[in-house]
């Protein structure tokens, strides 16, 4: 009944025509279906991957989380009743809407809707990004991470943890406390924000290139007001990223070279560096708190912290040799 990725999300937009220009033309997402009440992105050979809603107000929708097959999603659904929590079965008109073979719908006790699948469909026509971009990496890591504000973490740790399935990846309490849960070789498909709200922090997707995000960047300097969080790289799950202002006014990190760690073996730990090994200058916490990650970001390069990047087979060339005193202490260097 194990939960496997993160398959879809959707949002409650007020504004259809910022959202399709925000998903197509920046993020490079694929516009596939677009009425007056709905848009519809592709990220990859999925059906869709991302739905926007027309609404009174900007609010979250549903997040789809994936099983293996029918088998899983009954015991999913059982083990969620023995548990008392509400379980509806989708219809057969709303899994086709998501593009699925079938679905529960229940939520999690701060109200956020969740939907639980199997059977998501793929289609052999080839992903057009909406801008020039390399492609995103999803497949079995899902299609991102999402981060959700929460009054107190004790609220859905519970939740997630003992009835879900999530395991604990890591989590930091400076400048901000914040929890990082995994699924799949993938750092984190879900983490939560003790920020005293209910919501969207931030959805994540990631790319295949550095450059598709450098060139992401390019782009909202057009629009300064848009960068929420500048060019950095975090120490958890190494992304290098910056995050954006969606139109719906929660931010979307537009990432490159996630790690991707052993679930089977992980241990969870305390982060002490802090959320960022540079960059990643917050416009949206406390002076206070912008104050304390530039002293953790500070002590970082003072110590020389270094992480070596995740590549994928085909987006590096290795460089030749020029450093003897590289070559002279390659053994002794920690890389992975």
């Amino acid at each position: 009944m194990s939960l496997q990725t993160l398959g879809y999300i959707g949002l409650k937009a007020q504004n259809l025509e910022d959202w399709a220009a925000y998903g197509a033309k920046f993020l490079g997402m694929q516009l596939v279906d677009k009425t007056k009440t709905t848009l519809s992105f592709r990220m990859d050979d999925r059906k869709q991957r991302l739905v926007v809603n027309q609404a009174n107000a900007d609010a979250p929708g549903f997040y789809g989380w994936e099983v293996a097959d029918a088998a899983a999603l009954e015991a999913l659904a059982a083990h969620l009743s023995n548990n008392n929590i509400s379980v509806a079965r989708g219809s057969r008109a709303l899994a086709d809407e998501r593009h699925v073979k079938d679905l529960i719908v229940f939520h999690d006790p701060v109200g956020n809707r969740l939907e639980v699948v199997h059977g998501a469909e793929s289609t052999s026509d080839p992903f057009q990004p909406g801008r020039a971009i390399s492609g995103f990496r999803t497949g079995p890591l899902g299609m991102g991470h999402a981060v959700l504000h929460c009054e107190k973490i004790d609220d859905v740790v519970p939740f997630y943890v003992d009835i879900l399935g999530f395991k604990l990846s890591d989590y930091f309490l400076k400048p901000f406390a914040a929890y990082f849960f995994h699924l799949n070789p993938r750092h984190h498909s879900l983490a939560f924000i003790e920020s005293g709200k209910i919501g969207i922090h931030h959805l994540m997707v990631e790319t295949c290139y550095l450059d598709d995000v450098g060139q992401a960047y390019d782009l909202a300097q057009r629009k300064p007001e848009m960068i929420a969080t500048t060019f950095g790289r975090h120490v958890n799950d190494q992304v290098t990223s910056f995050y954006s202002w969606s139109p719906s006014q929660f931010m979307f990190e537009y990432g490159w070279g996630g790690r991707t760690i052993e679930p089977e073996t992980w241990t969870p730990k305390v982060i002490t560096e802090g959320p960022s090994l540079w960059g990643h200058e917050r416009s949206w916490i406390t002076p206070e708190q912008r104050d304390v990650a530039r002293d953790l970001r500070i002590t970082n390069a003072a110590a020389g912290l270094r992480i070596p990047l995740n590549v994928m087979e085909g987006n590096f060339n290795r460089a030749a040799d020029a450093c003897p005193w590289w070559n002279a202490t390659a053994p002794a260097r920690k890389t992975g």
